[in-house]
C-alpha cells in the first residue's frame, strides 16, 4: 500500500483536506470536516445546492477511484470524500441551526457505520470509485429521510 500525497489534488480531496489522516475514526473526522463547507453551501438556493452535491458526488467517483488506485487499496479508511458528499446529501433542505447540523451528523454517521441493506450490499459488491461513493450516498439518503421526518414532526 502506498501513502497518500496531499500535494496531489486527487489525494487532497479524497482525504478531505487531511481530515482522513486522523489515526482513529477517519470517517467521523471527515464528516466533521464537511460541516464548514456545508455551512457555506446552506445559503445556496435548493437547486444550486443540489447541483453542487450532484457534481461533487459524480466527480467524487473519479477522486476516490484514482486515489484508491494510487494507494493500491480498494477503500482506504482515510478516503473521506464520500463522507463529505454523504453528509451534504443528509443536509439537503435541512432546517437551519446547530441542532440540525448535529442531528444530521449523528444520523449520517449512524447509517454509514451500521450499513443497513442495501448499503452493506453495495459496500461489498461495488468496486472502484463508484463502490466507495455509492454506499455513503445511500447512507446520506437514509439520514436525509430521518432528518426530514424529525424536522416535520419537531420543527
Amino acid at each position: 500500500m502506498n501513502k497518500p500525497d496531499l500535494s496531489n489534488p486527487w489525494h487532497l480531496l479524497a482525504f478531505g483536506f487531511g481530515s482522513g489522516l486522523a489515526p482513529k475514526a477517519p470517517g467521523t473526522f471527515g464528516t466533521l470536516a464537511a460541516i464548514p463547507f456545508y455551512l457555506l453551501l446552506q445559503y445556496l438556493s435548493l437547486p444550486l445546492y443540489l447541483l453542487v452535491v450532484v457534481v461533487a458526488s459524480v466527480v467524487g467517483i473519479t477522486i476516490c477511484g484514482r486515489t484508491s488506485k494510487d494507494l493500491g487499496v480498494h477503500d482506504h479508511g482515510g478516503i473521506v470524500w464520500d463522507e463529505f458528499c454523504g453528509f451534504w446529501v443528509t443536509m439537503i433542505a435541512a432546517p437551519t441551526g446547530w441542532l440540525w447540523v448535529a442531528i444530521g451528523f449523528i444520523l449520517f454517521r449512524m447509517f454509514d457505520i451500521w450499513k443497513p441493506w442495501p448499503i452493506d450490499l453495495v459496500d461489498r459488491e461495488m468496486d472502484g470509485g463508484s463502490g466507495i461513493m455509492v454506499d455513503d450516498l445511500i447512507a446520506g439518503v437514509y439520514a436525509l429521510i430521518c432528518l426530514q421526518l424529525l424536522a416535520y414532526f419537531f420543527h
